[in-house]
């Protein structure tokens, strides 16, 4: 027989609360929690946390690489646990998993998942007495943003419990259902915020909100290593600790996930049900039902300690983007924790003292609720999940049709977006042949299909779907995510489409690489600009010494196949200080792998238009690009900028700090970009001067609030006056009022001129992502407008009728000049959570193509 732990030895190994507090009463609650008779014994040779980490848990906060090593420590010692790898962070940290079940359940682990896989890939295979044997698969999510800590440490208490324990319920909860354990899902900024508090705490923890521990520096550790917020990368999709745990997710589908997060230290705790009003119209209304039910076991364990706690207030389940609620698309349940902060090790609050091991006990008491809840609700969860996609399957009254999807001739918008659906288990399907319909032409080269007749025809709807009336006028998150509008993609919804004009399925495989045979006598050369990744060849030729620049007019050209047009935004390529040979070679190896269209003139006199020597075609120089970070500036918004020139554009981008503006060498940037949260007590005359010798300054969203304060750029903002729609508004509903005067993040229709460089390549109509309520009007003759909101604005989301009335021609995108250099406004988020392709292209023009301006 295995020595054991008592319960009282485990009260201090666990380490739910400090030493100092180990006999508070409220320890044995939790662990009852989980036993069915008053104590637990735990096996003693699997590893406790003090005995890997050499602290109790709660006494400090946990670094990633310790979280990986106690989980690792845990599946070397139990029979209970697999530990598995599903990403590595942008910065190289592992995420890993620990799925926890009997040694029985673990040998058959893979009978067991594709069985449960049966539930929504042929629900109506499925009979209710299969279900009654199955397990449930329940995923155990921690901590997203990295500075809401407390969830890691819980998550390696809850494998302990399940690695170690040896009572009934545990036993119970082993024999019932596979329990996969997550314990951080954002391992760069929980470094980030573990080493500052680590690094700023003395031997005597300090309470005082104002000491250095409680505050960290910017951007903090909520937020990724390119400073996005994680927890809205669900639907995106773009990072790779979100694309592991996309896969982890569809590799099993469970039937709960449980997201355990932190808010303010003045709250209390908050579980889901969110408020019902701002609940997806997409989501069935028995998803909410079993949340409740679940939301009851949450209260018992919470009373039994007790703690304060709270539901259906504060926090919604709208935004499919986020991991609490995109189970909920996906036949799930997904339930959002919420604990007061205590950041650091204890922090002084109106309620008294808050201690990081009490937010702890919290989360680990709540985490054996859900698995009390799972347990007893089993049958019931996976025959919502059956249903769920049995019901998707006999709804839809399209499955011979489809959607058809085009980029125009951008075959790397399209393959982005494909590659997006397909982590979302959508099957995705190449053209083999053209077809159009409504006017619209569907080439196999931009073009994709996605069958209606699908397991995922509900998700495919919710991120398709264009939605302007909603039950409630306020929403925690965004309002609107139309994927083809974020990709700038036409689509029809066809019913059916001609034999032989479907292919096989989309495959992110590259192609064989081809060979680009392009002459090396050749005078020069021309790359369109109708592919995403252009930039990339053009800063690469461009680092290469080879002569570029970028036709303003349309010319016809003679080439080795014909006599070809090409528009504005074509980029004319010439040897500079290279050999002919050297440029042929250049030229091949910056578009190795990349899906641009060049061809080979046979002269430089032109048959149409400026020849290629013209003027007209103005030189570009490679650009040497800054982005303003730090404290006043928006992380998220710099982040995105960031993230689209390094990983996208793959070009160098200095970072530079705000407090360095007055004593920099600005001259030794082209561009420098502000991406939003700039105030006016920056250095407006340093700014001001570097654009007049010559600059190029990007402002975007509220950073041109900060231009138009600071007079940088002669034009009004503009807004709801919020006063007048307060009058007569109750006390109780001012709060409301407010909020619903805000654009929270709908999709607008621009109107775009063509003929600016800043468009090039870009549609006569663009839809651009936008918050806020401020916009801006220009009369001033020197602002070159380059693309106004339309008259008919909204394409999807909620706006509210007063601001309906104001954004009308006001300023998308504006171009100032001053001096020798420009301004540049976006008043939208060109870039917006990474995925907003269609705009970001007039972004990436802005710093390509300033010279042209």
């Amino acid at each position: 027989m295995r020595p054991t732990h008592t319960l009282t030895a485990i009260i201090l190994v666990v380490g739910i609360l400090p030493p100092v507090a180990a006999q508070d009463a409220s320890i044995p609650a939790v662990i009852r929690a989980a036993s069915s008779n008053g104590a637990v014994s735990y096996d003693a040779s699997i590893p406790t946390p003090l005995e890997v980490l050499g602290y109790d848990i709660g006494s400090r906060h946990t670094e990633p690489h310790q979280v990986v090593r106690y989980f690792e420590a845990v599946a070397n010692a139990s029979e209970r646990v697999t530990l598995r790898e599903h990403a590595r962070s942008h910065e190289g940290r592992p995420l890993v998993h620990a799925i926890v079940g009997t040694p029985e359940h673990l040998a058959g682990l893979e009978q067991i998942r594709t069985a449960n896989l049966r539930l929504s890939d042929t629900p109506g295979s499925v009979t209710d007495s299969e279900v009654d044997a199955m397990p449930a698969i329940v995923l155990m999510s921690y901590s997203v943003h990295g500075n809401e800590a407390s969830g890691t440490e819980a998550a390696m208490l809850l494998l302990y419990h399940l690695a170690a324990g040896n009572d009934p319920v545990v036993a119970q909860i082993l024999d019932g259902m596979m329990v996969i354990v997550d314990p951080m899902l954002n391992p760069d900024g929980r470094a980030r915020f573990t080493t500052w508090a680590n690094r700023n705490r003395g031997r005597v923890a300090v309470s005082d909100p104002e000491n250095r521990e409680h505050n960290e520096p910017w951007p903090g550790g909520r937020t990724n290593h390119y400073w996005f917020d994680l927890n809205r990368d669900y639907v995106p999709g773009q990072h790779p600790e979100t694309r592991g745990r996309l896969e982890l997710f569809h590799h099993w589908r469970p039937q709960i996930v449980i997201d355990a997060h932190e808010m303010g230290s003045e709250s209390t705790y908050f579980f889901q049900p969110g408020i019902p009003s701002r609940t997806n119209p997409n989501t069935p209304r028995l998803n909410q039902e079993l949340t409740a039910r679940v939301a009851r076991f949450h209260a018992e364990a919470l009373d039994a300690l007790p703690a304060l706690f709270y539901s259906e207030e504060t926090f919604d389940d709208f935004y499919y983007g986020k991991w609490s609620t995109y189970p909920d698309i996906n036949g799930a349940v997904g339930i959002l924790f919420e604990q007061a902060s205590s950041r650091a090790l204890v922090r002084d609050t109106k309620a008294g003292r808050l201690h990081y091991a009490t937010t702890v006990r919290n989360q680990f008491a709540t985490s054996l609720s859900t698995l009390r809840a799972a347990r007893e609700m089993r049958p019931d969860l996976l025959r919502y999940q059956r249903d769920f996609y049995a019901e998707a399957a006999r709804r839809s009254d399209r499955s011979a049709g489809g959607l058809l999807a085009t980029a125009g001739s951008d075959r790397s918008r399209r393959d982005e977006l494909a590659d997006l659906l397909r982590r979302h288990r959508i099957k995705v399907h190449v053209l083999d042949r053209p077809t159009a319909t409504g006017g619209v032409d569907f080439t196999p080269d931009a073009s994709l299909f996605i069958p209606w007749d699908q397991p995922q025809s509900r998700l495919i709807d919710a991120l398709f779907e264009r939605r302007t009336e909603f039950a409630d006028s306020i929403f925690y998150d965004i309002s609107a995510w139309t994927l083809p509008l974020a990709f700038d993609m036409q689509v029809a919804d066809v019913r059916s489409v001609p034999d032989g004009v479907v292919g096989a399925e989309w495959s992110d495989e590259p192609a064989a690489e081809s060979s680009r045979s392009l002459p090396t006598s050749a005078p020069g050369y021309v790359m369109t600009w109708d592919d995403f990744y252009s930039a990339r060849v053009l800063d690469r030729l461009q680092a290469s010494g080879a002569d570029t620049r970028v036709a303003t007019r349309t010319f016809s050209a003679s080439t080795p196949g014909g006599t070809k047009s090409f528009p504005p935004g074509t980029i004319v390529i010439t040897r500079g200080a290279l050999s002919a040979d050297s440029l042929a070679r250049t030229l091949a190896g910056a578009s190795r792998g990349e899906q641009v269209t060049l061809h080979a003139v046979t002269s430089g006199l032109t048959e149409a238009g400026p020849d290629l020597g013209s003027p007209r075609n103005r030189l570009l120089t490679r650009r040497r690009t800054a982005i303003v970070t730090g404290e006043g500036t928006s992380a998220y918004r710099a982040g995105e900028v960031w993230h689209l020139l390094s990983e996208r554009a793959r070009i160098p981008v200095t970072l530079l700090d705000a407090d360095r503006i007055k004593s920099a060498d600005l001259s030794r940037y082209t561009t420098i970009v502000i991406a939003g949260g700039r105030s006016s007590s920056e250095p407006v005359e340093t700014v001001q001067e570097w654009v007049e010798d010559g600059g190029h300054l990007i402002l975007l969203s509220d950073a041109t609030l900060w231009a138009l304060g600071a007079r940088l750029v002669d034009a009004d903002s503009i807004s709801v006056d919020l006063d007048s729609v307060l009058t007569d508004v109750p006390y109780s509903e001012r709060s409301r009022a407010r909020g619903a005067q805000y654009l929270g993040g709908a999709i607008l229709d621009t109107v775009v001129d063509t003929t600016h460089p800043l468009a090039y390549g870009v549609g006569s109509r663009i839809p651009v992502f936008r918050q806020g309520r401020h916009f801006i009007a220009s009369s001033n003759p020197d602002n070159i407008v380059v693309s106004r909101y339309a008259q008919q604005p909204l394409l999807s989301g909620y706006a509210p009728a007063r601001l309906s009335e104001l954004i009308p021609g006001t300023v998308s995108v504006m171009s100032v000049p001053r001096g020798s250099g420009q301004i540049i406004l976006f008043a939208d988020i060109p870039s917006f959570r990474g995925f907003w392709f269609g705009s970001s292209r007039m972004l990436i023009n802005a710093i390509f193509f300033s010279e042209a301006i």
